[in-house]
C-alpha cells in the first residue's frame, strides 16, 4: 500500500547525515532536532504552537487532557474512523456520542451534530479522514453557538489546505481549538518509528499540553497537573524535518495518482470515486472507492491473487466494537455509516508509483467490475 523503501532511497543522503548526527551528539531526547522540527513545523502550518509526543493517540488523549475534561463528559466524534480516535474517550471515563458521517466526504456529517449536543457535551473532535477535510466552517460555527471544544483528528490530512467562510486559508489541524496528528510510517508526512504532534493558536493551551506530556511538570521535579511521559525522540524529529520539507511534494504525487485511478474507474457504473470538496485540498492519504452492486470482498481476493493489495478502512466501525458495549453503542443507529463498512476498498496510492504499476492496478480492477 506504501512504498516505503523507495521513498527513503530519494532522500537517503540527507536522512543518513541527520541520523548519525543525533547519534554523534548523544541528544537522544529533548535534543535540538527536536526543537528543530517543532519551529519548522509551526512555520509551515502557521500556527503559534506545536507540541511533539510520542505518537497521533497520545496526541488525542493529551488534548482532552488540556481542555479539562471530566469523566462522563459527553464528546461528538465519527463511528467511522481508526479506533485511536474514540478509544481516548473512553480511556479518559468520557462518553464517546457516535454520530453519522457524510456518504460523500466519508467525515463526520454536520447536519447531525446538533442533534446529538447535549447539557453534557464538551467537544467535537472531526476526522478528516483519508485525507478529505471535515467541513470545518459548519463544525466551528456549531461548536461556537454551543461552547464546545473541537479537537481536529488531522492524522490523514497533513499538508491540507482549508477555505474559511471570511476568506482565508488554514491548514487542516489548526482551525479548531486543538489539533492532533500521527507521524506514524505509513501517514503522508511520516517517521521511521512512532510518533505524533499537538497543535494550538491558545498560548494557554499550549503551556498545559506541554505539562501533561512532561510528567505534568512546570519545571523539573516540579510538577503542577497529573501528566504522562510523551516525547517524541530526536532521531524521529531528524527523519521528520527532512520529509517535511518534501510534503507538498508528497502530496503532489499522490493527487497525481487519484487523478489516473479517478479516470479509471469514473466511468464504471455502480463506483464512487473519492468526492473533492470546493472548500479543502484532498491530500489522498487513502484512495477509497465505494462499490455499490459489486462483490467489495471478491475484488480484495482477485486483487490479492494479482499481488495488488487492497486495505478495507474500516470493516467494523466504532459504535460497533465490543469494547464500547458498556455505553449502549450497540444500539446506535448509523445506516450510513453501516453501509460504507461493507462497500468500501482502498488501493495502494503513494509517492513512488510508477506508470506501469498503475496500469497493472488500474486494469486489473477494471478487469472484475467490469465483469
Amino acid at each position: 500500500m506504501v512504498d516505503l523503501s523507495s521513498q527513503y532511497e530519494k532522500v537517503k543522503p540527507s536522512i543518513d547525515r541527520a541520523i548519525l548526527d543525533v547519534i554523534d551528539k548523544a541528544q537522544f531526547i529533548n535534543g535540538q532536532e527536536v526543537s528543530s522540527f517543532q519551529k519548522d513545523l509551526e512555520d509551515y502550518l502557521n500556527v503559534k504552537h506545536v507540541i511533539p509526543c510520542a505518537n497521533g493517540t497520545d496526541a488525542l488523549q493529551i488534548a482532552m487532557m488540556a481542555l479539562g475534561l471530566k469523566p462522563d463528559d459527553e464528546v461528538i466524534t465519527p463511528s467511522f474512523t481508526y479506533i485511536a480516535t474514540t478509544e481516548v474517550i473512553a480511556l479518559l471515563g468520557l462518553k464517546p456520542v457516535f454520530v453519522e458521517v457524510d456518504k460523500d466526504t466519508f467525515c463526520i456529517d454536520v447536519n447531525e451534530i446538533e442533534k446529538a449536543i447535549t447539557s453534557k457535551t464538551k467537544a467535537i473532535v472531526p476526522v478528516h479522514l483519508y485525507g478529505q477535510a471535515a467541513n470545518m466552517n459548519a463544525i466551528m460555527e456549531i461548536a461556537s453557538k454551543h461552547n464546545l471544544f473541537v479537537i481536529e483528528d488531522n492524522a490523514q490530512a497533513i499538508g491540507s489546505d482549508y477555505h474559511l467562510t471570511n476568506g482565508s486559508v488554514q491548514k487542516t489541524g489548526t482551525i479548531g481549538h486543538i489539533g492532533c496528528t500521527s507521524f506514524f510510517p505509513s501517514k503522508n508526512l511520516g517517521c521511521y518509528g512512532d510518533g505524533g504532534a499537538i497543535f494550538t493558536n491558545d498560548s494557554d493551551l499550549a503551556q498545559k499540553i506541554k505539562m501533561i506530556a512532561n510528567h505534568g511538570q512546570s519545571k523539573k521535579y516540579y510538577h503542577d497537573v497529573v501528566g504522562c511521559n510523551s516525547r517524541l525522540d530526536s532521531i524521529q524529529a531528524a527523519v521528520l524535518r527532512i520529509k517535511l520539507r518534501q510534503l507538498d511534494n508528497y502530496i503532489d504525487a499522490r493527487r497525481k495518482v487519484a487523478s489516473i485511478y479517478d479516470a479509471a474507474f469514473a466511468p464504471i457504473s455502480g463506483v464512487q470515486i473519492p468526492f473533492r470538496s470546493d472548500d479543502s485540498k484532498h491530500v489522498f492519504h487513502q484512495y477509497t472507492l465505494i462499490l455499490d452492486n459489486h462483490d467489495r470482498d471478491g475484488l480484495c481476493n482477485f486483487l490479492a491473487e494479482r499481488d495488488i493489495p487492497s486495505m478495507i478502512y474500516y470493516p467494523i466501525p466504532a459504535h460497533r466494537q465490543k469494547m464500547f458495549s458498556d455505553f449502549g453503542s450497540a444500539d446506535t443507529h448509523l445506516p450510513v455509516t453501516d453501509w460504507l463498512t461493507k462497500r468500501v476498498i482502498s488501493l495502494p496510492i503513494h509517492t513512488e508509483m510508477q506508470d506501469e504499476q498503475l496500469d497493472y492496478i488500474t486494469n486489473s480492477v477494471k478487469e472484475f467490475l467490469n465483469n
